[in-house]
């Protein structure tokens, strides 16, 4: 408890990764995904809040060593198109009140009602003494097209990692945005945003001097447990190992993001849940439920 109120308290400084999205679909006037708390044609924006997660799953991989997190941010925004974000995240299993820090810069532009255009550049920053455990810290930076069918909303993003080994992620995400009438004095409404989500990328197959191969995702933040190598080590035991990278679908998510919006705060449940198609015996593989909920507040 003491290590969740630090954060909640003080640290309130992963919002991107969880504040709702501006697109050509929620380009709406009542704002409500693309705007939650009503600050469209405002040039100046002030956001704070929190969250948990089960699993913290990014790029394939389980950031979180399949364990909870919590999470606080703060974030400015500059006429609802230029955020810089800033957060906090606890992890359960870890001793560091805080095991890392994600700092964001992002922009996004609405051109009409049928195609929007967003990118963003991202820092991971690990506690020292977890970069064995948990990964490196890392920079990752993508760029999203995001076109509105009127049925379906399609997002198609292309992202890579800046380190020794740059990775490149690719995803096609189809979602289809709707909303209740407004309540409370028309001053509140609940989203919905069921979404599939793709993830390509590379996939290195591990073949043993037994022929037995298993399916891993490249990820080069994170750490095996050889503790250095991005590989698993060339032999063991008299067992020799040979490596292919190969270009594939990684993962399939399934989401139902639901968002209870009013004029100051957001507050949203997340049920999803995760089909890896990799089969990595040297980390943990991001697979099966995964439950998240945040709650935002607009300052001003």
């Amino acid at each position: 408890m003491k290590g969740r109120g630090f954060i909640l308290a003080i640290a309130l400084p992963v919002l991107m990764m969880f504040m709702p999205e501006v697109s050509a679909q929620t380009a709406d006037s009542t704002g409500s995904v693309a705007d939650p708390a009503g600050n469209a044609g405002k040039v100046h924006s002030f956001y704070a809040g929190g969250g948990y997660g089960s699993n913290m799953i990014y790029l394939g991989s389980t950031m979180s060593r399949d364990n909870p997190y919590s999470y606080a941010i703060l974030s400015y925004g500059l006429k609802n198109k230029l955020f810089l974000t800033a957060s906090a995240v606890h992890l359960n299993a870890a001793d560091p009140p805080v095991a890392f820090y994600i700092a964001s810069l992002s922009y996004s532009h609405v051109f009409n009602d049928w195609f929007d255009i967003s990118a963003g550049i991202y820092r991971y920053q690990v506690d020292p003494s977890l970069t064995d455990t948990l990964f490196e810290s890392f920079t990752y930076g993508d760029l999203t097209l995001g076109f509105d069918w009127k049925i379906l909303y399609t997002k198609i993003s292309a992202g890579t990692l800046f380190s020794d080994e740059s990775q490149g992620f690719y995803q096609v995400r189809n979602s289809r945005y709707f909303q209740t009438p407004e309540f409370f004095r028309a001053k509140a409404n609940i989203s919905f945003d069921p979404y599939v989500n793709l993830m390509f990328g590379t996939m290195t197959e591990v073949t043993a001097t037994s022929n037995t191969s298993s399916y891993s995702v490249s990820s080069p933040f994170r750490k095996w447990k050889d503790k250095g190598n991005n590989r698993p080590p060339g032999s063991t035991g008299g067992t020799t190992y040979s490596y292919k990278d190969i270009f594939s679908l990684i993962e399939i998510d399934f989401g139902l993001p639901v968002d209870i919006n009013t004029d100051f705060m957001t507050i949203g449940l997340e049920p999803s849940y995760v089909i890896p198609l990799a089969d990595d015996s040297y980390y943990p593989v991001a697979k099966g439920f995964v439950f998240s909920a945040s709650i935002i507040f607009r300052i001003f």
